[in-house]
């Protein structure tokens, strides 16, 4: 049994070894069965070598091919900004600019100062500029909302790796003043240089609508070179493995934010280039695309036809060559993509004002004014002294229909300020005063010192300055249309004093510094001149011997003041009243007080007024109807204030005048027209009503006998009330009680006919009852008269 056992033992040893060996003989088999069949045949997973290298040859939205950006990421060097910069790029992006479209104002600025330098640069360097396109001095824009980019490119002078890591990797670093500080050991040249960024953030505004940004520079001395950065703390630079490209210049490509694809829009572009960057020095061209309608012929079907004779041939040739001549056309639509100059009005400030034509300067208007009319009259002057800038006001022809709309935003005015040919705002309200703001131009300094974003004015004198010069040129530009004598020159002083007149006025009341030049520009309708308009310097022109006041009453018309009682002996003895008619003339006068700091202005609607001709004997008559007058005062307690004999009436009985302060009569009904006028806002100011009585007219005579007679009298009594509400209509006041000055009337009316006072209108008869029935009937006969005709049809 044992041997048995043994060999048994020996069999599945040897089975267990056998086994392995041919398990990997059989697998061995299979793997190189599978080899052989996969080297005829080719794997769709595999890629072979010629599609690698189309890959790598593809490019890329941004410009940039697979290799290329392997070679960018693989030699791209690594930088950090000199700056807290999630702090400022926090500051920059969210508190120091206010409206984000100055990001593309500061991107041109910037392509402007690169084109000056190289500009200046090939002044003393011959060959600078380059040849070709290269020299073209351009900055061309152009927007992709697929790929959603936008790319400035400017051929300026470009930055070397050590511009771009010093100028953009340091913030607050201005590569613009590095520049004019290099330029100070040659003050001759450097005094023509116009550079506009010197801050050195302008170009961080980038980020406010970006969040990725691509910088493409090359320097005549150096290669071409790409700067990144996407606002963290750091960003890279490496040399471009395109080689160079660009030719000389630098090209920024700005990745848009999702919420941002708007500056993506052609329209928006166009807007924002036109309104802040319009006037730099070189052309602007931006990449549009519009759909053109075309021409073209329609195709002709071809048509089987039967063999013809040599005469039928020869007619189908005459009317196949009369088709070509007459072939049908049709009109379909074609896109088409092309450069577009943007800034095409030039800047004619900048010139000599002798080098400018008319046409020229009516042409600039209309571009910055968007008015088809042409301005009444301009002034183009250079303002020197402690700051400097240039300017050109413009009158339009016709105020504009808000100028007085209180809901009007006053700080929007019709005069845009640059600086160095860049817009920065016309929303100002300290540089131009409020009457002025229906001025149009432009002012340009290069003196002005702004903050850092350009948006906002620091608090100095320098502002001061040039608004105080931009007044006085405004109001001399007045007064020589005031002065020109000849017929063309009279003809425009009148369109512009009716349109612009009530400004003027406005003026005299706000600016107490130019009060008297804009005195000696307004005009009045006068007692002596009904045809034309006079001056206060007409009027003392006019005065007669020992007349030192200048006489003046404000009411709706000159008819109406014409015959108001109030101007009665002024006139008939020959002194000349100005007729005030605008409702803003009192408060003009009253602000002035004095004509050329001599002549008094006095309102004869209040009380004192005393001509020189006036006689002590008036005395005696005040002292004769002293009893009348202190009637009156006590009769009318809460109407008047007091009654006196009057000085100046001649016709009229009595009338009643204001006192020294307070309202007038006119100004009492100024306030209550106003839509928000109150009673209350009346009050406080309401005018102190003086009756004058006229001693020499026969019913103030007549009226003073019969109160010495019977003071009670009940018909002094009522003839007293209504001398005074008659007073008050013809001098200009409005009645408390219209009633009961109607039934006064009415009383005395029925007295004038020997009717009876008290005697009232019949009452009308109530309708009786059989009358109504009687009605009631004939409705009803005629109801069914109606229901019989109806019933017939």
């Amino acid at each position: 049994m044992k041997v048995e056992e043994l060999l048994v033992f020996t069999i599945l040893v040897a089975a267990v070894c056998y086994m392995p060996a041919t398990v990997a003989e059989e697998q061995t088999h299979t793997t190189t069965t599978l080899e052989a069949d996969l080297k005829g045949v080719k794997v769709p997973l595999k890629t072979d070598d010629e599609v690698v290298q189309r890959e790598e040859q593809a490019m890329a939205k941004d410009g940039f091919s697979v290799a290329e950006k392997k070679v960018l990421e693989e030699r791209a060097e690594k930088f950090t900004f000199q700056a807290e910069v999630n702090r400022l790029m926090g500051i920059i992006i969210n508190s120091l600019y206010s409206n984000k479209d100055i990001f593309l104002r500061e991107l041109i600025s910037n392509a402007s100062d690169a084109l000056d330098k190289i500009r200046y640069v090939s002044l003393t360097t011959p060959g600078a500029l380059g040849e070709g396109e290269t020299a073209q001095l351009e900055i061309r824009i152009k927007s992709d909302p697929k790929g959603k980019t936008l790319t400035i490119t400017d051929r300026g002078v470009g930055m070397t790796k050590q511009d771009l890591v010093n100028n953009l990797g340091t913030i607050a670093q201005s590569g613009t003043k590095e520049f004019v500080k290099k330029m100070q050991d040659t003050p001759d040249d450097a005094s023509n240089m116009n550079l506009i960024g010197q801050f050195g953030v302008g170009f961080y505004s980038v980020f406010l609508v970006a969040d990725k940004v691509t910088v493409i520079s090359k320097h005549n001395d150096d290669k071409q070179h790409i700067w990144e950065s996407t606002a963290n703390d750091s960003f890279t630079v490496v040399e471009d493995p395109r080689g160079n490209t660009l030719g000389r210049g630098t090209q920024i490509v700005l990745h848009m934010k999702e919420d941002q694809e708007d500056y993506l829009n052609t329209d928006t572009l166009r807007n924002i280039i036109r309104r802040y960057s319009e006037f730099i020095n070189y052309p602007i061209y931006l990449w549009t695309t519009k759909e053109v309608e075309k021409e073209v012929e329609e195709p002709e079907e071809p048509k089987e036809e039967a063999e013809k004779s040599d005469d039928e041939k020869v007619k189908v040739e005459d009317e196949e060559e009369e088709k070509k001549e007459k072939k049908k056309t049709k009109t379909v639509k074609e896109t088409v993509s092309e450069w577009q100059l943007i800034n095409e009005t030039k800047p004619i400030w900048t010139r000599p004002a002798k080098e400018i034509t008319s046409e020229e300067y009516v042409a600039f208007y209309k571009s910055i004014s968007r008015d088809n009319n042409e301005p009444l009259k301009y002034i183009h002057f250079l303002g020197e002294g402690e700051v400097d800038f240039k300017a050109i006001l413009y009158i339009p022809s016709k105020a504009p229909e808000n100028l007085f709309d209180p809901k009007k935003d006053t700080k929007n005015t019709a005069l845009k300020l640059y600086v160095r040919r860049v817009f920065i705002t016309d929303s100002m309200d300290d540089l131009m005063p409020k009457y002025l703001l229906f001025l149009k131009g432009v002012v340009d300094s290069d003196d002005l010192p702004l903050n850092v974003s350009r948006e906002v004015f620091q608090q100095n004198k320098s502002l001061e300055v040039i608004k105080k010069k931009l007044v006085r040129k405004a109001i001399a530009l007045f007064q020589s249309m005031a002065e020109d004598s000849s017929e063309e020159g009279k003809k425009k002083w009148d369109e512009f004093y009716r349109e612009y007149a009530t400004t003027l006025k406005w003026g005299v009341i706000e600016d107490r510094l130019n009060r008297t030049r804009l005195s000696k520009l307004l005009r009045f309708q006068s007692s002596k001149s009904k045809d034309t308009l006079a001056s206060f310097e007409d009027y003392v022109s006019r005065m007669k011997e020992g007349q030192k006041e200048i006489y003046w009453l404000a009411g709706d018309s000159r008819e109406a003041l014409e015959k108001s009682p109030l101007v009665e002996k002024i006139v008939k003895r020959g002194y000349e009243v100005l007729y005030l008619t605008d409702p803003i003339d009192e408060y003009t006068m009253s602000a002035l007080e004095k004509y050329d700091g001599k002549h008094k202005l006095t309102h004869v609607g209040r009380e004192g007024v005393k001509l020189p001709e006036d006689k002590e004997d008036e005395k005696e008559a005040q002292e004769k109807f002293k009893p009348l007058t202190e009637f009156l005062a006590k009769h009318l307690t809460g109407k008047i204030e007091k009654a006196v004999v009057s000085t100046r009436l001649t016709k009229t009985p009595c009338a009643l005048v204001a006192g020294s302060y307070g309202y007038s009569a006119h100004q009492e009904k100024i306030v209550r027209a106003q839509a928000l006028g109150t009673d209350k806002n009346l009050s406080y100011m309401k005018a102190r009503r003086i009756m004058e009585v006229n001693h020499r007219h026969p019913l103030v005579v007549e009226l003073l006998n019969r109160y010495n007679v019977d003071a009670e009298d009940q018909t002094v009594k009522d003839t007293a009330d209504l001398l005074y509400e008659t007073a008050a209509l013809h001098s200009g006041f409005s009645l408390d009680d219209p009633a009961s000055f109607a039934e006064r009337v009415q009383r005395m009316m029925k007295l004038s006919l020997n009717i009876d006072p008290n005697a009232v209108a019949d009452e009308e008869e109530e309708p009786t009852k059989e009358k109504s029935k009687s009605k009631d009937d004939s409705k009803s006969d005629a109801g069914e008269k109606a229901d019989a005709v109806k019933e017939e049809l």
